[in-house]
């Protein structure tokens, strides 16, 4: 395993870590009793392999449902100090209940402390005011640092790039947990502030939200050979020193090993990264035409600014994976969460579309005359039935 310094914690951090979203019994609290013992050893079974192939960095949180719970039956039972845990409590307005959730995370992992406290989903200007303002979410922190039960407080987003950008600049965190991978790189700003600030940064589900690539489409298999789509991600994230780790959402213990084959090459992204990456330009580019692919994203409207809260930049986003890449499962599965998962993915598909108010918000666009039929379009190639987070399941 390759380790690298998270920012202003020190802490040396795998370039894996084992994300605790896939491998518990339920995303519903229910007594410790009634969960299966198959499940419960899978569990353990799935954090042991992580800690033998070096991947020490345990990350949970409380709105995993039983995840926090069933692993405070493993985390006490391993050697504490070899270990770095991470679990997340999302902001509330009334600090009373941010208190009382942060309690019952640590009675939950059965852990004297944790390594690291993500605030989890500062995804609204609302949400980074609950927490930063005084009196608020991190004062609350800011006592449990002192009485020695956590160490380091970040936050973890989906949010817009900028809003990213104003919650690094207020100073107030070690670390940030943001999606940033070869599909979408738009977060790469936020990434380059949380360097300026010297903080730990950690990618969040870069083979499930980065492309599904547990299951790619052949055209991807062949475009990222001579390796898997998903090491050539994991190589790709990872090429950039400025990322420290990538969560892998582990579901059983095999789920580690490819990812591990990304090890040997991360000495040489130089050689192996650039015939890949012309490949992947060149089917964009010829799929969807050059000037299409150069601008497409160019004076597109911020989603407040869009009539019917239309995600027009995220759905034609998915319009060209869908195209360039033949990642249409993704995209339909993306698409169809538009208008379900609230702040964390946020805006309504295109069947909210009302062309002639659209036009008004696309003045700044160069292919403002075609957006609208090309939404349009889009509704029709991937919409289906609804599609909900795995937290609302």
């Amino acid at each position: 395993m390759e380790y690298r310094r998270f920012g202003r914690t020190e802490l040396a951090m795998p370039v894996f870590s084992c994300g605790g979203m896939r491998y518990q019994f339920k995303w519903q609290d229910v007594p410790y009793n009634t969960i299966p013992q198959d499940n419960q050893r899978n569990l353990e079974a799935t954090i042991r392999h992580a800690v033998d192939v070096g991947i020490n960095h345990i990350e949970t949180a409380r709105g995993y449902g039983t995840s926090e719970v069933q692993l405070g039956q493993i985390l006490p039972k391993l050697p504490r100090d070899q270990l770095i845990i991470q679990t997340k409590v999302s902001p509330k307005e009334n600090v009373r209940d941010f208190r009382e959730t942060l309690e019952q995370s640590l009675k939950n992992l059965q852990l004297d402390y944790v390594d690291l406290l993500g605030i989890h989903g500062i995804n609204t200007p609302e949400l980074l005011d609950w927490a930063v303002r005084p009196g608020g979410c991190l004062e609350v922190v800011r006592q449990f640092q002192q009485q020695g039960r956590i160490r380091y407080v970040g936050f973890s987003t989906h949010a817009p790039t900028d809003l990213i950008v104003k919650t690094i600049a207020t100073n107030q965190f070690d670390y940030v947990n943001l999606h940033w991978y070869y599909i979408n790189q738009q977060n790469w700003p936020a990434i380059e502030a949380a360097t300026r600030h010297d903080m730990g940064v950690f990618i969040i589900s870069p083979s499930d939200k980065g492309g599904m690539l547990y299951k790619p489409p052949q055209k991807l298999v062949d475009l990222c050979q001579p390796l898997s789509p998903m090491v050539f991600n994991d190589l790709f994230c990872l090429s950039h020193p400025q990322v420290h780790t990538l969560s892998l959402g582990a579901a059983r213990p095999a789920d580690f090993d490819e990812h591990l084959n990304t090890l040997p090459l991360l000495d040489r992204p130089d050689e192996v990264l650039p015939p890949i990456l012309a490949r992947l330009e060149d089917a964009a580019i010829q799929a969807l035409g050059k000037d299409w692919y150069k601008t497409w994203n160019v004076g597109l409207p911020q989603l407040e600014e869009v009539p019917g809260h239309v995600n027009v930049q995220v759905i034609l986003w998915l319009r060209n994976l869908a195209i360039a890449y033949d990642m249409t499962e993704y995209a339909k599965v993306r698409y169809n969460m538009l208008g379900n998962a609230s702040h964390w993915f946020p805006g309504n598909k295109a069947d909210e579309l009302r062309p002639r108010a659209l036009r008004s918000c696309l003045d700044n666009s160069p292919h403002a005359d075609k957006i609208p039929a090309l939404l349009a379009e889009t509704h029709k190639m991937l919409g289906g039935a609804e599609v909900k987070r795995l937290s609302q399941q």
